[in-house]
């Protein structure tokens, strides 16, 4: 009787031990190495901005943080296997807009919009419209003019279809009364490359590539609600005259198995880390705007945002 009493009690014992370790580790989230996937492939701006978020959430966590590519029909790959992973707060994944909802309104893709949990947006880098340095066009209203004399003529190389490129382009057609054509490339890349050869009349592309090209590229407007801090003389679409703000958002997201507390702790080390001087000061030199979409704004945030891209995928027929 002894000896089965002092097992039951050692067996208590150790499941309420368990039970305070458990929630030792849970409040000490994270204490092992976390895992960042990718859905892209290295060099683009998802990578970068996580590359600079990965020394600084380092320093906020004490642990190490994995980058990780999986690539693959425009990130669609890893996102239609991300309810698969394990949601204990352990791997997160970059999550993009317009990307996941325009994908979904497209076509199958093997994830809806609805089944992705972000938990926090922290950047977007913001559409902006290039010409080349020995261009014709020295301001916006040069090529608006020329675009409303030839209707079609000019031409935006873009980074891929149906992208926050090919919306800008849509929604800068609407406001400024134009008719322009939209040149799809696979990437910000190959889209730079055409507007620095002379492919196209212009670019509609993200403004980091200013950064990346410097003095070989004239940037005449920017989708930004303020003046880009690396671009501090070229004005925003607002300020002349066009309601045009946005471009890519990108963010964190988790497995829908992932607890309510530990989506919201992901969210808080995102927004440490974007409150990071020396990440704050990377980010804006490389033409990228903060933005601070925390979880208890995400639900909010993100029913806005699919009124908008519907409204979009309309403008550029997709899902008719």
């Amino acid at each position: 009787m002894q000896r089965r009493h002092l097992l039951t009690t050692i067996g208590f014992a150790a499941i309420v031990l368990g039970g305070a370790a458990s929630a030792q580790s849970d409040s000490e989230f994270p204490n092992q190495p976390m895992t960042y996937i990718i859905p892209f492939n290295a060099g683009g701006e998802s990578d970068v901005s996580a590359r600079y978020q990965q020394g600084v959430w380092e320093e906020v966590t004490g642990e190490e943080v994995v980058i990780q590519y999986q690539p693959g029909a425009g990130g669609a790959q890893a996102w239609s296997q991300l309810n698969t992973l394990p949601g204990d707060g352990y791997t997160i994944m970059g999550i993009n807009l317009p990307h996941t909802v325009l994908q979904p309104i497209e076509g199958s893709v093997g994830y809806a919009t609805d089944e992705l949990t972000p938990v926090h947006y922290f950047h977007y880098t913001p559409n902006a419209i290039f010409v080349p340095k020995d261009s014709e066009f020295e301001t916006l209203e040069q090529l608006v003019e020329h675009a409303k004399e030839n209707p079609g003529a000019v031409t935006f190389a873009g980074s891929g279809s149906n992208s926050a490129n090919n919306l800008g382009q849509a929604e800068f057609d609407s406001e400024a009364g134009t008719t322009t054509t939209y040149v799809p490339f696979s990437g910000t890349g190959p889209a730079i490359t055409a507007v620095l050869g002379g492919q196209t009349t212009a670019g509609f592309n993200y403004a980091t590539s200013g950064v990346n090209q410097g003095e070989e590229l004239r940037m005449l407007a920017v989708a930004a609600e303020e003046r880009l801090p690396a671009f501090p003389d070229v004005p925003t679409f607002t300020e002349l005259g066009y309601d045009i703000v946005g471009g890519a958002y990108r963010g964190v997201a988790v497995p829908d198995s992932t607890p309510e507390e530990m989506r919201q702790k992901i969210s808080d080390i995102v927004q440490q880390v974007n409150d990071n001087p020396a990440f704050v000061d990377k980010m804006e030199s490389g033409g990228f705007v903060l933005t601070d979409i925390t979880y208890d704004k995400m639900a909010d945030f993100l029913e806005e945002k699919k009124a908008e891209y519907a409204e979009g995928a309309t403008a550029l027929g997709i899902g008719q």
